[in-house]
């Protein structure tokens, strides 16, 4: 466990910290923004490339929010980013490779913890406060492990609405439209009152991987 606050953070009014949160704050910030980017960057590489497209590469982190990825954040410590516009169409294979470009999300926050890791590493080193990049790992690493919850826009959910779309296409429309309600929602009630739906499960992973980058 980090030695300045538990693992995942969520942001508590009754043990308010200003300096916690400000740094998770800008800790979501960066979140989003490479979650963003990155299935930005993975959907160029494999072929959607368009030039002048206001949603992509301006790395403007405020542009990327979404208003129920943000609650969530506030509320349960994960989010999502505003969903990428990915056109499946200039894929050669739209399905395999738009699974992947939104991949890139978690994938980049995966990268971006590993690189707050070790500058958390190299302030130690040195006896200098390591608390932001600590809580940057931190919220990057909820970010990426919480994508395994089945829910849109999540990428485990954007897995389950694409396999849908072949069996059930008014199952799979429902379920990209209601998942970020529903992830909200699930949220809220364990805060309200804990339940065992993916918290028990995803948050010792959190855990451990937190542990084993940044040996704390």
């Amino acid at each position: 466990m980090s030695p300045y606050w538990p693992v995942p953070y969520i942001p508590d009014p009754r043990y308010f910290a200003l300096d916690a949160f400000v740094s998770f704050c800008i800790a979501v910030l960066l979140a989003v923004l490479v979650n963003a980017e990155g299935q930005a960057f993975m959907a160029a590489l494999l072929g959607d490339r368009r030039v002048g497209a206001k949603d992509r590469f301006h790395f403007i982190a405020f542009l990327h929010l979404d208003i129920l990825g943000t609650i969530t954040y506030l509320v349960g410590g994960f989010g999502w980013a505003r969903p990428m516009d990915i056109e499946p169409s200039r894929f050669p294979h739209p399905r395999l490779y738009t699974l992947i470009a939104r991949l890139g999300g978690p994938a980049a926050n995966l990268l971006l913890a590993n690189i707050a890791a070790s500058v958390v590493h190299l302030l130690r080193g040195i006896e200098v406060d390591a608390k932001v990049f600590a809580m940057v790992a931190a919220v990057n690493l909820t970010t990426a492990v919480y994508n395994l919850v089945p829910l849109p826009p999540l990428f485990a959910g954007t897995v389950l609405a694409t396999w849908l779309e072949t069996q059930s296409p008014g199952l799979a429309r429902g379920i990209t439209l209601a998942g970020p309600y529903l992830a909200l929602a699930l949220t809220l009630l364990d805060r309200l009152h804990p339940l065992p739906f993916f918290r028990p499960w995803l948050d010792p992973l959190v855990l451990e991987i937190f542990r084993f980058t940044c040996g704390s």
